[in-house]
């Protein structure tokens, strides 16, 4: 086993780091784990084969930085590095999405946006660069990542946050399912990797439901809309099912809440009859589109519906999905922990998670030891052995 994880004697281009801020804390500490296991590993394995692992800091306790962003009283802040970072390979964790963490400002409190992580992670940086190796940004949700091409008059936030942190010397940019990974053309000349959980679901489906079938005649995989297509069309593939698509009519004349109005879903594809199906997506935001695509395919006689996002969000609350499964329309939901979810979410029925700390910590060990990512980019024969697997075990239950 330990031999997994040496990469052919490899030795890391500097001291890891990683600087996480308080958003992001509980996936890093997580991560480091992950990542103290690994290492433990590699120097067990080199000692046995009689090599010398000679590099400072390479397996320790921890690998997490010490720093913080504390607040004056009139809500501006300041990154504090409580440790040198000089000569380090610093990856900055941030989770932008995280708004149980609020601050004071003139006596009030207020909840920390998307907004205020982006200024703390730039402050993280600007105390590091300088000194650092490298800078690396982990951030699983996107800063900005829906508004990634304009429409009329509007600003492209996501593509100037890139260029910014890239101006700030940052050499890589990390992030998982992008809401649309073109949005890296603004940075042609630097590291953009986009990391889908797609194998994880897939591990997080079997290892729940053992009834499955995988075949044509049982499963079927649903696009909520035309965005989503890259990723059903890779999932189905995987599991050589049929794919579905929903396609949102919309009412241009009018504008609530920021957006067009969605006036029905039309669906396109074979009957779902008797079917169980799985609707994937990047996010859940205010849920109802993907509640609405769930009671349609209930509404067609699917046996099972079955919803998979990388972020769930619930911007809306939980209630209406407490609703909606009691109801029978969804059957559950499943989504990764690369982003803050409320207490609340872990006491459904319908809910379950994904984790990914361990497949965090193989990327960035990877990219400590700058080794090729490009089985960590592509999941594809991680997913085969996995149906295969699964496939083999239920004949045996048979």
């Amino acid at each position: 086993m330990a031999n997994h994880y040496v990469f052919n004697d490899i030795l890391p281009i500097a001291p890891l780091k990683i600087a996480a801020l308080e958003s992001c804390q509980t996936l890093a500490r997580q991560v480091n784990q992950h990542i103290v296991e690994y290492r433990k590993n590699d120097t067990e394995e080199l000692i046995r084969r009689q090599k010398d692992l000679n590099y400072r800091g390479y397996h320790v306790d921890s690998y997490l930085l010490k720093c913080a962003c504390p607040r004056f009283g009139s809500g501006e802040a300041k990154a504090v590095i409580q440790e040198s970072v000089r000569g380090a390979d610093l990856f900055v964790m941030v989770d932008v999405t995280n708004y149980s963490i609020s601050y004071s400002v003139c006596g009030y409190e207020n909840h920390m946006s998307p907004d205020d992580h982006f200024q703390d992670l730039k402050r993280i940086i600007g105390a590091s660069a300088a000194t650092a190796h490298r800078v690396n940004v982990i951030m699983p949700f996107l800063y900005e990542g829906r508004q990634h091409k304009r429409t009329k008059r509007e600003s492209l936030d996501c593509a100037m946050a890139l260029k910014e942190l890239v101006s700030m010397g940052v050499s890589n940019i990390i992030t998982f399912d992008a809401h649309d990974p073109r949005v890296q053309n603004a940075i042609p000349l630097s590291g953009f990797d986009n990391f889908m959980p797609t194998y994880q679901f897939v591990k997080t489906l079997f290892r729940h439901d053992p009834s499955l079938q995988i075949d044509k005649d049982h499963l079927m995989v649903i696009s909520p809309d035309e965005g989503a297509m890259n990723r059903a069309v890779y999932l189905a593939n995987n599991l050589s099912v049929d794919m579905g698509m929903f396609y949102k009519r919309r009412d241009y004349s009018r504008i609530i809440d920021g957006r067009n109005p969605i006036v029905a879903h039309e669906f396109l594809g074979s009957s779902v009859e008797g079917k169980t199906v799985l609707i994937i997506d990047d996010m859940i935001a205010s849920g109802e589109s993907m509640l609405d695509t769930a009671r349609a395919l209930k509404e067609r006689k699917a046996k099972k519906v079955i919803i998979c996002c990388t972020f769930g969000l619930f911007t809306g609350g939980l209630e209406k999905f407490d609703d909606f499964y009691e109801k029978g329309y969804i059957d559950y939901v499943i989504t990764t922990n690369l982003n803050y979810r409320p207490l609340a979410l872990f006491d459904r029925e319908w809910y379950l998670e994904a984790d990914m700390g361990r497949y965090l910590a193989a990327i960035i060990n990877s990219f400590n030891h700058d080794v090729s990512i490009e089985a960590a980019l592509s999941s594809t024969e991680k997913i085969q052995k996995l149906v295969r697997q699964y496939q083999a075990q239920k004949k045996t239950g048979e």
